[in-house]
């Protein structure tokens, strides 16, 4: 935890105080994908932290202007400047693609004495005289003339306090690179992943419950832009499932940075598959239709796959017959992210997330509306297919295009 006092000595090109930034998976990329990867990354950390800064808060009848902040772009490393640490910290370790942050001090020029002497100085506000300590050094090739060891050795000769390099009480983290010197003490682990945006787009079936908005937000963590599309079956139901669709895209958008919702209204064909298909074959018709008509804004929209919230097991349209005959409706390809996850597991990340309260507000479920349990568990494509000659769905799929209505936030 670094001190909040301004540390004794500075060096003559002064210490800058912010957040350092490290990032795994993208070093598994090639050097052009490298760069892009980490161009995005700079762009969500921007986007996000100036929604803050340009944010004014009304407090207690003030307005209270947001926060000031740098970004510093290196080669495996990113630096937020900024005097307000803790409010930066809590933005940032949202943001998709970060490994680890650590509140640091950051040097852009200085000598390895200068250095040192800002160590020895400074130390005492660091490690208690009875803390132990470790040096723990990253110096990039070729940059100084002397070895790791002897940098270390050098540091560590300065501060009067017991060495232990199995269990410190305190670690002392330097990183020497090309372009500046990082001081830093504690690392707090990120959200993970890849850049939102850098996977391309995909469209998410959001119907409002716990499992969806959480299927959404870990194709997000793999960098993917979700756009999402919600069918209700308004007026035969309230608008609870609406309003909590639009409830839980606020929350959204800590993770990325837009958002555009398709409200696609339902009830004409539920009410045509009611009058027509047996009751325990309607999810199934119901589900496939949803597909094929998320196809037609699938296609608009240029998204590639579609992501649901299906888990293995949990209901009867989620046993493995019942998958693969909804699947079948669609030429695209969908991702499951909670496929294998039980419930327990959906829930804390959702409470996680901050969307649980959201989601378990009650709400009518379109796709129970007509179709109550039981319905079949072992549906056969075949019984299927036929069933669907029974419904005109080309001119449903039109009827219903028309009338579908889209947000943006």
């Amino acid at each position: 935890m670094l001190v909040k006092n301004q540390p004794k000595n500075q060096p003559k090109n002064l210490v800058k105080k912010g957040i350092l930034i490290a990032f795994g998976e993208l070093f598994l990329k090639s050097e052009g994908v490298k760069k892009l990867f980490q161009k995005r990354l700079v762009q969500n950390l921007c986007f996000f932290l100036a929604r803050q800064s340009f944010a004014k808060q009304n407090l207690g009848g003030q307005e209270k202007q947001g926060m000031d902040f740098k970004v510093r772009s290196f080669r495996e490393r990113i630096f937020i400047e900024t005097e307000q640490i803790m409010k930066a910290s809590k933005i940032i370790k949202r943001v998709f693609g970060i490994v680890w942050i650590a509140e640091s001090f950051c040097f852009p020029e200085i000598t390895l004495k200068e250095f040192s002497d800002f160590i020895a100085e400074n130390y005492p506000k660091w490690i208690k005289k009875n803390e132990t300590f470790a040096v723990r050094l990253k110096l990039e090739k070729g940059l100084l003339e002397k070895s790791r060891e002897e940098v270390i050795n050098e540091i560590a000769e300065n501060i009067k306090r017991k060495v232990d390099l199995t269990k410190p009480k305190k670690e002392i983290f330097i990183e020497i690179r090309k372009k500046a010197w990082f001081l830093y003490f504690k690392k707090t682990k990120g959200t993970g992943g890849l850049p939102g945006g850098s996977s391309g787009k995909v469209l998410s079936l959001i119907s409002g419950g716990i499992d969806s908005p959480v299927a959404a937000y870990l194709i997000a963590k793999r960098g993917a832009e979700n756009i999402w599309l919600h069918f209700h079956s308004v007026p035969l139901v309230s608008r609870a499932s609406i309003e909590k669709v639009k409830e839980l895209a606020k929350v959204f958008l800590n993770y990325q940075p837009e958002l555009k919702i398709y409200f696609v209204p339902f009830q004409k064909a539920q009410l045509e598959i009611k009058a027509k298909i047996p009751l325990k074959y309607r999810i199934l018709l119901y589900r496939r239709l949803m597909l094929k008509i998320g196809e037609k804004i699938a296609e608009k929209e240029k998204c590639q796959v579609f992501v649901t919230g299906e888990s293995l097991g949990q209901v009867a349209s989620q046993t493995l017959p019942n998958i693969k005959i909804i699947g079948e409706a669609t030429k695209l390809l969908i991702l499951r992210p909670l496929i294998g996850q039980d419930k327990e597991e959906t829930i804390n990340l959702a409470r996680k997330m901050g969307t649980f309260e959201i989601s378990i507000k009650p709400h009518e479920d379109c796709c129970l509306v007509f179709a109550p349990k039981p319905q079949t568990a072992k549906g056969k494509i075949e019984i299927i297919e036929e069933l669907e000659k029974r419904l005109d769905s080309a001119k449903i799929i039109r009827e219903i295009i028309k009338e579908v209505e889209v947000e943006r936030y």
